[in-house]
């Protein structure tokens, strides 16, 4: 029988390397003319997560914990190296000192999005599997704030004259936005005694609000590609944020199947 954590750990690596690849992608595609270097980082990191796609497909669920130990390890100093690597150009851009079309809240977006691979990879070679209510929790919060971010830029990419989807993606970030506000007020409370039935409702809840925006995103990602409706966006992103919702309710689901193993 395959070891859950090597399972684990190598969908986690084929998930999140495609997403680091296409974050540099997209910063490159953000960057000026005049900032030849920064393009080059990007690519270079590009090729990078190429790499480890390529290496990833050598393992199987059989394959020894031991070298997928060493592969995270391999993967997670890629993940710390691309996490600094946004970090950098967040600061550049905070501090006036490059302009780009990259939002600050984009980058900033991407860089979160690194830290919280490079820290599942290092939980994983730590042996935690099973989440604890903290990180449920915790987890739920991480990617409600990433879903409100996609729906603010969506929004601000579409182009105005769009009206209709513009203002469902204000919606989605709006209704976003609470469910972040609703997650951090639990993570206060958590009473011990209920943990387990409010979790569940917790769950419920962002399950319906996170289907409904990854069905909004399909729309948009399939109509983006057809040009069917007028933006900036490019068609890979729309299809990115798109699988980052899927994302979500696939971990919404496995965190829902551990709260009903311990009942």
């Amino acid at each position: 029988m395959a070891n859950p954590i090597v399972t684990r750990s190598l969908d986690e690596i084929q998930f999140w390397s495609r997403i680091m690849k296409e974050h540099a992608l997209f910063l490159s595609l953000g960057f000026n003319k005049d900032q030849p270097q920064l393009i080059a980082e990007a690519e270079q990191f590009i090729n990078l997560f190429e790499r480890i796609e390529e290496k990833l497909a050598r393992f199987t669920a059989n394959t020894e914990l031991q070298q997928i130990r060493a592969f995270n390890i391999e993967v997670y100093q890629a993940a710390v190296a691309i996490w600094s690597y946004k970090r950098k150009v967040l600061g550049l851009t905070l501090r006036c000192e490059i302009r780009s079309n990259n939002y600050p809240l984009l980058v900033d977006h991407v860089s979160r999005e690194a830290a919280y691979f490079a820290n599942r990879l290092k939980d994983l070679n730590e042996g935690k599997l099973a989440p604890e209510p903290d990180s449920i929790i915790k987890e739920n919060l991480f990617f409600l704030r990433i879903m409100a971010d996609h729906a603010k830029f969506i929004g601000h990419l579409l182009d105005p004259s769009e009206r209709k989807l513009v203002d469902q993606a204000r919606e989605f970030s709006h209704d976003f936005d609470q469910l972040v506000f609703q997650a951090i007020d639990l993570d206060s409370m958590r009473p011990q005694s209920e943990t387990v039935p409010i979790l569940d409702q917790f769950l419920d809840q962002n399950r319906v609000s996170v289907a409904s925006l990854r069905d909004f995103k399909k729309t948009a990602r399939d109509l983006i590609e057809a040009c069917r409706i007028k933006s900036n966006i490019h068609p890979l992103l729309a299809d990115h944020t798109f699988r980052e919702a899927a994302r979500f309710i696939e971990i919404i689901d496995l965190f829902e199947a551990h709260l009903a193993s311990q009942r």
